[in-house]
């Protein structure tokens, strides 16, 4: 049996390296106080800084993801209905400009829209490890919560409701 285990360990080692998990960006947990920086689909820069006093989403999303889809019209209706909230829409799918502007197009938000590349996401954010995933940003700058998956106006109005600002 001893030799057994040893086996499988052996045969496994030999398969190849494990890859660990790289770990979150302390930046992006909550409480922290990340930065962000992006110049929006239109042209303009967008800073996270820019927006304190009001409660911003940051939502990474891409065109393929259908959770993020179903998300997105609840996100727009929520921003447009709250003058204390905003929102920011980070396409990390990796497709070309052409394609989000097509699906754009179909599915029209009320917020900026920014493509931030896979392989070089936003420092104090990281690669989201699924899509969709949305932080909400409180309006001291803090982040309030972390969502990996899929996002309600509940989900957000009791978070905002629990931190004594809605």
């Amino acid at each position: 049996m001893k030799h057994l285990i040893v086996s499988l360990l052996l045969a496994a080692l030999a398969s190849g390296p494990v890859a660990a998990a790289a770990p979150a960006s302390d930046a992006a947990a909550p409480g922290a106080r990340p930065t962000l920086a992006v110049t929006t689909l239109d042209g303009k820069p967008w800073s996270l800084a820019d927006q304190r006093g009001k409660w911003v989403i940051v939502n990474f999303w891409a065109t393929w993801c259908a959770p993020c889809i179903k998300e997105m019209p609840e996100f727009s209706a929520f921003v447009d209905e709250r003058d204390d909230v905003v929102a920011i829409g980070l396409e990390i799918g990796d497709e070309e400009r052409a394609e989000v502007d097509a699906f754009l197009v179909k599915r029209p938000v009320v917020y900026p829209i920014a493509q931030v590349p896979m392989s070089d996401p936003p420092a104090d954010f990281g690669a989201p490890r699924g899509l969709p995933t949305t932080y909400l940003i409180a309006p001291d700058g803090t982040v309030a919560k972390k969502f990996m998956g899929p996002v309600t106006r509940r989900d957000l109005e009791q978070v905002i409701a629990g931190h004594g600002a809605g």
